[in-house]
C-alpha cells in the first residue's frame, strides 16, 4: 500500500514540472494509483471502474468517485474526496455507470491524460519520467510482490512433476503466491513448456509435460497495480543434458556480465551489449531474440529498455529486469531473471528464488 506522504510527493514534482496555472484532471488507472494510492480491487464489482483526480496549482487534490466502488477505492490519499451516488441498490442506476463520473468532467472541462488532450504529450511524458525512481513506498509495494512470486518457484520446484499440464502448474503458482501475499493476487506471464525456438513462452495450456522437458516459468504477481517479474525454467523429471546445463551456464554468465553494469549513469545499451557479449563469444547469440531487460513498478515493461538500440540511461531509483535466455531447436528453451533496484553505487537485488535447473 502506498503511503500519504509518498503520494503527496509524487503529485508536488509533477506540479513543480508542469507549473499549471489551473487544476490538473487525471483519470487514468496507473495515475490514480501513483499520485493518490486509489487503486479499485480487480476481483470485485467495481474493477472496470475508476475515479477522477483533481490536483490543483496549490496542491490540493480532490478524488472523485461512485458510490459502488470497493474498500480499497476508499484507502486514497488525497485531500478530500466526492463520492458520487449510482446505485443504492434499492431503485435503479441514476444512468450507465460509466456515465456517473460525466458531470465532473463537464464542468471541469477537460481530463488531462486523455489521449484526445491537448496536453497529453506534455503530461505523460513527464509522468513517466517522474515514475523511473522509486520512492520507498513503491518499493515496499514491490518488495511484498517479490516474496509472494518467490514463493510460486519455490512451490514448483518442489511439486512439478511429468504428466501434470501446464494449467495444472500455473494453478499450483497462483494458490502459493495468494498464500504467500496474504489476499487475493493476479498472476500473468509465461508457464510454458519450450522445445527451442518454435515456442519461447506464452500462457499455460492443456499441453502436458514430459519427463525432459524445459518449462519456462516466467510470470508477475500483481498486488495494488505493482507487479514482480522473474523467471526459473525446470528441466523436469530428469537431470539436465550436457546441452541443457550449457545453455543454463551461459544464461548465468549473461545475467553476471550485466549485472555488473547496472549503475546509475550506465547507458542502457552498454547493459544490453553485456549480456549479448556472452552468447557472441559462444557464437549462440542468434538462439537470443529478445531484449535483456527492462523497467518494471506500475506497468510491464516500462522504461528503460535494455535493447539492442536503447537510448536511454539508468538513473537511481530504476527497478529493472535482467532476462538472458537461449531457445536452441533440439535441445529447449531457457530464460533465467532477476529483478534489480539501481543504485548511484551499483544495484541491491530484489527478487530473491532458486535459479536453477533441477
Amino acid at each position: 500500500m502506498l503511503t500519504a506522504e509518498g503520494c503527496k510527493a509524487r503529485r508536488q514534482r509533477l506540479l513543480d514540472r508542469l507549473r499549471p496555472t489551473a487544476p490538473l484532471v487525471l483519470a487514468d488507472p496507473q495515475n490514480l494509483r501513483y499520485f493518490a494510492g486509489f487503486h479499485v480491487d480487480p476481483l470485485s464489482l467495481g474493477a472496470d471502474y475508476g475515479g477522477l483526480l483533481v490536483l490543483r496549482p496549490d496542491g490540493h487534490a480532490t478524488l472523485y468517485r461512485d458510490d459502488k466502488l470497493p474498500k480499497t477505492a476508499a484507502d486514497a490519499h488525497v485531500d478530500e474526496t466526492v463520492i458520487l451516488p449510482w446505485y443504492d441498490g434499492q431503485s435503479p442506476g441514476k444512468c450507465p455507470r460509466r456515465l456517473a463520473l460525466r458531470p465532473i468532467v463537464e464542468k471541469l472541462g477537460r481530463v488531462h491524460d486523455s489521449l484526445a488532450d491537448s496536453m497529453v504529450n506534455e503530461l505523460w511524458t513527464a509522468i513517466t519520467e517522474l515514475r523511473r525512481s522509486k520512492d520507498d513506498d513503491e518499493l515496499m509495494a514491490l518488495r511484498k510482490c517479490m516474496l509472494a512470486c518467490d514463493a510460486g518457484h519455490a512451490w514448483s520446484r518442489v511439486i512439478v512433476k511429468p504428466e501434470m499440464t501446464e494449467v495444472d502448474v500455473y494453478a499450483g503458482i497462483v494458490e502459493a503466491c495468494t498464500i504467500a501475499a496474504g489476499q487475493p493476487v493476479q498472476v500473468y506471464g509465461d508457464f510454458a513448456v519450450s522445445p527451442g525456438s518454435a515456442r519461447r513462452g506464452g500462457p499455460p495450456t492443456s499441453q502436458v509435460i514430459q519427463v525432459g522437458d524445459m518449462l519456462i516459468l516466467d510470470y508477475s504477481v500483481v498486488i495494488d497495480g505493482y507487479r514482480s517479474d522473474f523467471t526459473n525454467t525446470l528441466v523436469v523429471g530428469k537431470e539436465p543434458t550436457t546441452e541443457q546445463q550449457r545453455l543454463f551456464d551461459l544464461c548465468m554468465a549473461a545475467m553476471f556480465a550485466g549485472e555488473a553494469k547496472l549503475k546509475a549513469g550506465t547507458p542502457c545499451q552498454t547493459v544490453y551489449d553485456a549480456v549479448r557479449g556472452v552468447f557472441t563469444e559462444a557464437n549462440m547469440d542468434q538462439w537470443f531474440p529478445h531484449h535483456a531487460g527492462h523497467g518494471l513498478g506500475l506497468s510491464h515493461p516500462e522504461p528503460p529498455y535494455l535493447v539492442r538500440h536503447s537510448t536511454e540511461t539508468l538513473v537511481a531509483g530504476d527497478v529493472v529486469t535482467l532476462e538472458p535466455g537461449l531457445y536452441v531447436d533440439g535441445v529447449g528453451g531457457i530464460r533465467i531473471e532477476h529483478n534489480y533496484l539501481v543504485t548511484a553505487t551499483g544495484f541491491e537485488r530484489l527478487s530473491n528464488h532458486e535459479i536453477a535447473l533441477r
